[in-house]
């Protein structure tokens, strides 16, 4: 299989996946926490990490049609959110490279 590089971020408040305590994403990175996921509130992040990407996919969204890809930790393989890699809406474009985390699948830590 190979050896887990796994990142480890700095800082205070970090958020890190519920069921293997890995760090996913600083608290600076927060884009907006005004979304929701399949599971109920998400937070939008522009920038993520030990994370793997599932296949690309056109999805129907509450803010219509986006391409993604569903986003899994790299370490235990739990579903986390998803990258958006296009938006077909000229308002919804700044999404696109960006990242959901839903709430209900992340730790706070430092907080």
């Amino acid at each position: 299989m190979g050896l887990l590089f796994v990142e480890t971020l700095p800082g205070p408040k970090v958020f890190k996946c519920k069921f293997c305590k890995v760090d996913s994403a600083s608290h600076d990175a927060i884009v907006s926490k005004d979304f929701h996921g399949r599971y109920g509130r998400a937070y939008l992040f522009k920038k993520v990490v030990n994370i793997s990407l599932g296949p690309t996919e056109d999805r129907q969204l509450m803010t219509g049609l986006h391409t993604v890809n569903d986003i899994y930790c790299s370490s235990c393989q739990q579903m986390l959110g998803w990258r958006y890699e296009k938006a077909y809406c000229d308002s919804q474009k700044y999404k696109e490279g960006k990242y959901i985390l839903e709430k209900s699948r992340v730790l706070k830590e430092g907080w």
